[in-house]
């Protein structure tokens, strides 16, 4: 099997021409933050943000858009009470990611049905938007992103997480002929499969990645390289790929302990590699 290139890097992430402004960089949409679970809307944001996306929007709970920003004022965030809320929001973005502390409420539920009856721009499907994904009949998508774990996986497969984890090419290989799109499956030695290449593996990351919030990162990470009109495959690819570098620099410090957001540094010095050597 063969592995990510790191060329990918120097590849997509030139330096930027001085005329340039942030309308040039996308605009990434993220939906979800439940109850209780703002801080995986954050996550995704801030990593979007540090990547090098233009702008990023959160859709979220009312009670979390009045103070998710508080932390980070860079986010824009927007409290919606129904999917009619998220239209304008919607058809301004360049990508849309729907997951992050998602949650499986009606609200959830009305939010997931609509972004999945849009085909006219990318989307980023993880968490519980995959396990809602997965009590639907199936559907394709050419331009979509699932990034399951193995438990996510093993639902929208409808078998365990025990077999998903016996042979990962295989179930890579199955979500792909189901689903379509690109698949990234997530773990040790993260898979990603498309219709423009074969399987191929992430050999960074590290122990220390096995925290709440870093697919949560992740899903940032792949946005925000995707609203910078890097080609849609290879933003997959590039973002499982810095993410896991990422990872793997923060641990310099020690695994255990490590959170999420202890990429974000990292993130921003990886996508400027031309300021690093």
């Amino acid at each position: 099997m063969q592995k990510i290139d790191p060329n990918l890097i120097t590849q997509y992430l030139p330096p930027r021409p001085h005329e340039c402004n942030k309308g040039d960089f996308g605009k990434v949409l993220i939906i979800g933050g439940d109850f209780g679970f703002s801080g995986a809307t954050l996550l995704a944001g801030n990593a979007a943000l540090h990547v090098g996306a233009g702008l990023v929007s959160i859709a979220t709970r009312p009670e979390h858009a009045r103070v998710l920003n508080v932390s980070s004022p860079e986010l824009m965030c927007h409290g919606v009470t129904s999917a009619n809320d998220i239209k304008e929001l919607f058809s301004q973005a360049t990508v849309v990611v729907i997951g992050p502390g998602l949650g499986k409420s009606n609200w959830a539920q009305e939010l997931l049905s609509f972004v999945l009856a849009e085909n006219n721009k990318p989307l980023l499907l993880d968490a519980d938007a995959l396990n809602l994904l997965s009590q639907m009949n199936p559907i394709r998508k050419s331009k979509w992103v699932l990034t399951p774990h193995p438990g996510e996986a093993a639902r929208l497969l409808k078998t365990t997480s025990k077999e998903v984890q016996k042979d990962r090419l295989s179930a890579l290989q199955k979500l792909h002929e189901t689903f379509d799109g690109v698949i990234v499956l997530k773990g040790a030695g993260t898979l990603v499969i498309s219709d423009d290449y074969s399987a191929e593996i992430c050999e960074a990351g590290n122990p220390g990645m096995a925290t709440a919030g870093m697919g949560d990162v992740l899903s940032g990470v792949i946005a925000g390289l995707i609203a910078q009109k890097i080609p849609f495959p290879d933003a997959v690819k590039l973002g499982v790929l810095i993410h896991a570098m990422a990872g793997d620099l923060a641990a310099i410090n020690g695994e255990r302990g490590m959170v999420a957001s202890d990429l974000f540094p990292y993130l921003r010095q990886l996508v400027n590699p031309t300021k690093t050597r």
